[in-house]
């Protein structure tokens, strides 16, 4: 008994045109490719409309015309008209420190020595 039938695919007539003309083999694929180019068209389409609808709608600010003159904001600029409406009496005002503690940071760790004074 042998291993693979007898009847070789070469006997079919699809096959026969199929080896006298090779190029037919992409007919299919190109037609696969082609219909679904078509058949997404309308998918395609609703898609680029509703991104218009989105970018065209109008929001509060636009409506009413608010974003056209609307002043820039610097936040040096804010900071220095606070401070200049502030009250021009107030100072800073140091407060004791406690004993001990020297005035500019903390103690160090080991008492300074004799030799470092002279």
């Amino acid at each position: 008994m042998p291993t693979f039938s007898s009847n070789p695919l070469n006997s079919k007539p699809v096959h026969r045109v199929l080896r006298k003309h090779p190029s037919l083999f992409g007919i299919p694929f190109v037609i696969i490719i082609v219909g679904a180019s078509f058949a997404m068209q309308s998918f395609t389409q609703t898609r680029y409309d509703l991104h218009d609808k989105k970018v065209t709608q109008v929001n509060k600010e636009q409506e009413l015309g608010l974003t056209k003159n609307r002043k820039k904001f610097d936040i040096r600029e804010e900071y220095f008209r606070l401070s200049a409406t502030a009250d021009e009496e107030w100072e800073p005002k140091r407060i004791e420190r406690p004993k001990g503690l020297p005035e500019w940071g903390v103690p160090p760790a080991e008492p300074p020595s004799k030799q470092d004074k002279a």
